[in-house]
């Protein structure tokens, strides 16, 4: 498939009247207090629209789910869904995909094209967004503070949403790295690699503790621009057993720090270019650094443009992905089992990224789709140097009004030119699912504590 952006062709360009759309090689200024002054009107407090769209298919944001589900219990399975008595509005096949053409991704298209079994039940769109009211507060204040510099590494932004009215692409981006999904956090799930002919095997069975230093409530003074840490200790599979990787980056990624730890070596290791299409450990190398979650680490490989905002099918609060009791209930021969996947229609902020001049990576062309009330890369895809349209990310956003937010902790992709696929963070055969954690001691995140969890 050729790269190309006829389906971009109606899109609504909100970013055209904003302004520039390719980031400036100079510094972004932030917006002006009248700019910043619809966050507590036509915007929500994060920055999306607040208003319904024309026909109501969208509704108005209303404050988002912060009423958890009957009997949930921080540390147990978040298999509870807020709208389980819904029925699908329609499904979306290979057979009708042409209705539907305007509202779905390249990759998209593409898999319902590939695989007939493949398919989209959309249901009512729900806005279930939300965040504490400091996060609030401070989002409201990075909007006239925060800006980009000429590395595209953002500046005096701190505890919210860095760019909630955003002039750039690269400003969506960092959005995007930076979305609320709360401040310390531990889950044990497996990665799992399908290969062309359907076979499913199991890449790293983990334990995950994560962290982000860039949303402790009373840590602004003491950031140093480290907004992420994790350790995975991996229980399996057997090859794999006592390997653990840990994680701790920066908002300017030259300071990135990663570590790993070789059970076999009973060595501690820092990797020398964990950035970028270098493939991570964490997947047991099956994805790329900067693939996990849609999209992470550096920006500065590419050219980012904001080409604007559209509304389109994307997976969204799909809490119904957790409740299979197997992982391969979930897990098909050539996709996710669309039985368990909620498809809805939200705005969403589609963000282009093209390879500079001089630099190399293993994707030419991406373009991600970045939901507007969350902030969170739902949706991308990547071309290769030949044009064709190579893989699909995704992830599976769930809503956790014990946050409250909506978050994604699964995520993977599809390869549309081998044929196989891959799934991270699987917890359907896990007793816990995302347990929200008191605050890590900065000691968690340390090379040393890798030595002692990864033992075997």
């Amino acid at each position: 498939m050729k790269f190309t952006f006829a389906n971009l062709a109606t899109m609504t360009t909100l970013a055209a009247a904003a302004g520039t759309l390719v980031c400036p090689s100079i510094a972004a200024a932030a917006v002006s207090a009248d700019e910043a002054a619809q966050l507590k009107t036509t915007l929500t407090p994060l920055g999306a629209e607040k208003a319904a769209n024309k026909d109501g298919s969208i509704p108005a944001w209303s404050g988002g789910q912060t009423t958890p589900v009957a009997g949930f219990k921080n540390g147990g399975r978040r298999d509870g869904d807020p709208f389980a008595g819904e029925k699908p509005l329609y499904t979306v096949t290979a057979k009708n995909l042409d209705q539907y053409a305007d509202k779905l991704t390249d990759g998209t298209k593409a898999m319902l094209k590939k695989y007939p079994g493949y398919r989209l039940d959309v249901y009512p769109t729900h806005r279930t967004a939300a965040a504490p009211q400091w996060v609030y507060d401070n989002t409201a204040k990075n909007a006239t503070r925060a800006k980009l510099n000429a590395k595209m590494i953002p500046a005096d932004a701190y505890g919210g949403i860095p760019f909630p009215v955003p002039k750039s692409g690269a400003e969506v981006m960092w959005n995007h790295l930076l979305h609320w999904r709360g401040d310390s956090w531990q889950f044990d799930a497996h990665g799992v690699l399908v290969t062309a002919d359907g076979k499913a095997v199991m890449t790293v069975d983990g334990l995950a503790d994560q962290a982000m230093p860039y949303y402790h409530k009373d840590g602004a003074d003491k950031f140093d621009g480290e907004y992420w840490q994790i350790r995975l200790v991996n229980a399996g599979p057997p090859i794999r057993a006592g390997e653990a990787i840990l994680g701790r980056l920066n908002l300017d990624g030259d300071k990135d720090q990663t570590y790993v730890y070789l059970a076999g070596q009973r060595r501690t290791r820092k990797l020398p270019n964990a950035c970028c299409d270098t493939p991570t450990p964490a997947t047991a190398g099956v994805m790329s650094f900067d693939e996990l979650d849609v999209f992470s680490g550096r920006l500065d490989r590419f050219d980012w443009k904001l080409v604007g905002k559209k509304e389109m099918l994307v997976p969204y609060n799909t809490n119904k992905s957790f409740k299979p009791a197997k992982d391969t209930d979930l897990i098909g021969a050539n996709h996710l089992n669309p039985d368990h996947v909620r498809w809805e229609l939200h705005r969403v902020w589609v963000v282009q990224a093209d390879l500079k001049a001089g630099q190399r990576h293993l994707a030419a062309k991406s373009l991600y789709y970045v939901d507007e009330d969350s902030w969170k890369a739902v949706l991308g895809d990547r071309w290769d140097a030949k044009g064709q349209l190579w893989k699909t990310m995704w992830s599976l956003p769930v809503v956790m009004p014990d946050l409250p937010g909506v978050v994604a902790p699964t995520f993977g992709f599809y390869d549309l030119v081998s044929g196989a696929w891959y799934t991270q963070n699987v917890m359907n055969e896990k007793a816990s699912q995302y347990k929200i954690m008191p605050r890590y001691s900065d000691a968690t995140f340390t090379p040393e504590s890798l030595s002692g969890g990864g033992l075997r």
